[in-house]
């Protein structure tokens, strides 16, 4: 079947463009594993290197503000019948690296947010071509910032682990390796203990919804189109810690997006022998074209291009890829414009059937 072939690598998006998608995200959701047959066991490893400038005034840069990062993830499953399958995923799905090299006004500016997700998904077939399925999200979050010229503001969080859901449904057609999956991913409240100076108090990060549209199709002969549409509903996403919020210091949250982002990809893949297989992709974020954004994470929008492939030998898979991103230009609240910005993508995966 074509899709037994060219399905690893319709998570070149998730794979290969941890480059910074919309508000604070890395690595976008997938149910691409519940399709796999049999029992499957996957790792993956992805590195990303963002570069943002900005100029603070004249003569006055701001130098790269994001650091390079990596990430990893895992995934498992297996089918307890035959209608009857269960997933286990574990990533990284939300970050944060920011640290400005240097100059005022931004010298000393550091951010960081790191996350880790669990997700335990149980799917059940109807038919060959109707799939339901669902499952629990339990979800870790922990940050920290330094911004010295509101005050020489310190922030610390402790870490906090909350439980969300997913659910959704798929419709495929197997013989043209048709598919379409509808799949809900719902906000997840942490109530962090946050040291604001040297100060105890308390600070709600709530981690938007989502909703994946995935779809993929035979178009040819050893030839897949597939793509996906993701919304993130970062309007409702804010982070206020209550010192630095208030009239006597900031007067406004530390993180606040305005408007949701959606992301639209559109990829081919190919299929060039028994153990080789090709694909492409382009993914857009279109700018919301809102300012002031925050100085933490000045992004709006992107425009990315990927290419991986994958070898199949025997019960192996290995799929690798690359992505270049073009990122938003915004302005932050003191004015400062950032334009130019770039990232770089890469990564691996090697899942192993048994």
């Amino acid at each position: 079947m074509l899709h037994r072939f060219i399905s690893p690598l319709l998570a070149i998006t998730a794979l290969t463009t941890p480059a910074l998608g919309a508000g604070i995200e890395r690595n976008a959701p997938s149910t691409r594993i519940l399709f796999e047959e049999g029992r499957v066991l996957e790792f993956s490893l992805r590195y990303a290197s963002p570069e943002q400038f900005g100029i603070a005034g004249p003569g006055a840069p701001t130098g790269n503000l994001f650091e390079s990062y990596t990430s990893w993830g895992f995934a498992f499953k297996n089918d307890l019948n035959d209608r009857l399958s269960y997933a286990i995923i574990l990533d990284e799905p939300w970050g944060v690296d920011t640290a400005y090299p240097g100059g005022a006004p931004y010298a000393g500016v550091t951010a960081n947010l790191d996350s880790r997700e669990l997700t335990g998904i149980l799917a059940y077939d109807f038919s060959d071509r109707v799939k339901v399925y669902g499952g629990l999200r339990i979800q870790q979050i922990e940050a920290q910032a330094n911004i010295p010229f509101v005050g020489g503001y310190t922030v610390q969080t402790d870490k906090q682990t909350d439980l969300g859901y997913m659910f959704g449904a798929a419709y495929q057609i197997p013989d043209i390796a048709l598919r379409v999956a509808l799949t809900y991913y719902s906000a997840i409240k942490h109530d962090m203990n946050t040291l604001e100076f040297a100060t105890t108090t308390q600070t709600v990060i709530e981690t938007p919804q989502a909703v994946n549209l995935e779809f993929q199709t035979g178009i040819a002969e050893d030839t897949l189109l597939f793509g996906s549409v993701r919304w993130v509903d970062w309007s409702e996403f804010v982070i206020a810690p209550p010192i630095y919020s208030s009239p006597g210091l900031a007067g406004a949250p530390l993180v606040d997006y305005q408007e949701d982002w959606t992301t639209y990809t559109l990829g081919i893949g190919r299929r060039l022998n028994d153990n080789w297989s090709i694909a492409a992709q382009v993914s857009h974020e279109p700018a919301a074209d809102y300012v002031p954004l925050t100085t933490l994470g000045p992004v709006d929008g992107r425009t990315s291009v990927g290419l991986g492939a994958t070898y199949t030998m025997d019960a192996i898979k290995i799929t690798g890829g690359i992505t270049y991103a073009e990122l938003g230009d915004t302005q932050n609240v003191l004015g400062t414009t950032f334009d130019g910005g770039k990232a770089v993508g890469v990564g691996f995966r090697v899942g192993y059937s048994f």
